[in-house]
């Protein structure tokens, strides 16, 4: 295994820890850079997707995975994002303040939800979003001088200080730079005392609270910056589209954006890449899988639904770390071999005594 030696301080603030990380880091940066000459336009066009959908993940990342906040609703604030995004930007509002004005409308909405929920956790507070998500669907549906109603409305191609981003390529670019940006911005946040609070609260609540953290004001801003995200993924998904409508953002899309945090691993920035790149791939899995399965199995309505449903059950059973757990326990194992112990990875209870449920 790779033992740091450290001997400044500045060590410690660093993004990048090592040689490894450089490395990989910069190979991967290369592929990303290179991905429009390299790719097909449709390969572009879902890795410009697992682009969206990590920018998304990485907000309820935050709240699921480093605050401990569970959530059935995060397709709701994804479709206020986007319906903001569509009405200022057909009023002629420039992309960046459109984009501004749908992050900070969604973080009101994030808020105005988080205080009445303030009290609840666990399936409750999932309840809760629950009922919030068929809320928003409604509205949606309903609010036809806005959003169109179920008939839909169409979006704009953004457009930055005259330079559209109407082609495969220049939106692709547009993504990538957002989605740098925010994942720099969650690294710093995760390491400032904002950051720590919210693992904190996730770890124990009594024993956060005993040291001074103000729970309801830390987990109210956990709501606001994690639908603040979800809130420019969805202005991104709606400019992507070119066209939105209120079945778009419904409670099974809240399942599979919870789906892909918790499969690619919860409590890791790793984990919202490899979670976003499984649920982009899975249709064009089951896809395939449907020409090789029996007509009346791979014919059935709810095929797809049900696979993801065996999968999130195969890895809360088996793989509870997800698929960076995963590729832990495998790079651990290479470099130990043969001295690797199987409980090395063994989960340990965080709460205590006095939270449990009696």
């Amino acid at each position: 295994m790779r033992f740091i030696f450290k001997t400044a301080y500045e060590q410690d603030i660093r993004l990048v820890k090592h040689g490894g990380h450089l490395f990989w880091y910069g190979a991967l940066s290369v592929l990303l850079i290179a991905a429009p000459w390299v790719f097909a336009e449709y390969w572009l066009a879902q890795l410009t997707f697992v682009l969206i959908y990590a920018v998304i993940g990485l907000g309820l990342m935050l709240l699921a995975g480093f605050t401990g906040q569970f959530s059935l609703g995060h397709a709701a604030f994804v479709g206020v994002g986007a319906y903001t995004q569509a009405a200022l930007t057909s009023a002629g509002l420039p992309f960046p303040l459109a984009l501004a004005a749908s992050a900070s409308i969604s973080a009101a909405v994030g808020v105005v939800i988080a205080l009445p929920a303030l009290r609840l956790k666990g399936i409750y507070l999932g309840i809760a979003t629950l009922a919030f998500a068929f809320i928003v669907e409604e509205v949606f549906a309903r609010w036809e001088s806005v959003t169109g109603g179920n008939a839909g409305v169409h979006v704009r191609a953004p457009d930055i200080l005259g330079w559209r981003a109407d082609t495969a390529e220049s939106f692709y670019w547009m993504c990538l730079g957002i989605t740098v940006l925010t994942t720099i911005a969650i690294l710093n946040l995760l390491r400032s005392p904002t950051g720590r609070a919210f693992v904190a609260i996730r770890d124990s609540e009594i024993s956060a609270q005993s040291m001074g953290i103000h729970l309801a004001r830390f987990k109210t801003l956990s709501f606001a910056i994690s639908a603040a995200l979800a809130g420019v993924g969805g202005a991104l998904y709606a400019h992507k589209l070119k066209f939105i409508s209120p079945d778009q953002f419904g409670v099974l899309q809240s399942v599979e954006l919870l789906l892909m945090v918790v499969i690619g691993g919860l409590g890791s920035v790793h984990g919202v890449f490899l979670g976003a790149i499984f649920l982009i791939a899975m249709p064009q899995v089951i896809a395939v899988v449907k020409d090789v399965l029996p007509p009346l199995l791979g014919q059935a309505p709810g095929l797809q639904g049900m696979i993801y449903g065996l999968v999130l059950i195969g890895f809360v059973l088996f793989e509870p770390l997800g698929l960076y757990g995963r590729w832990l326990k495998l790079r651990t194992y290479i470099q130990l071999f043969p001295f690797y112990r199987r409980g090395m990875f063994k989960r340990q209870k965080s709460f205590q005594k006095s939270e449990r449920v009696k």
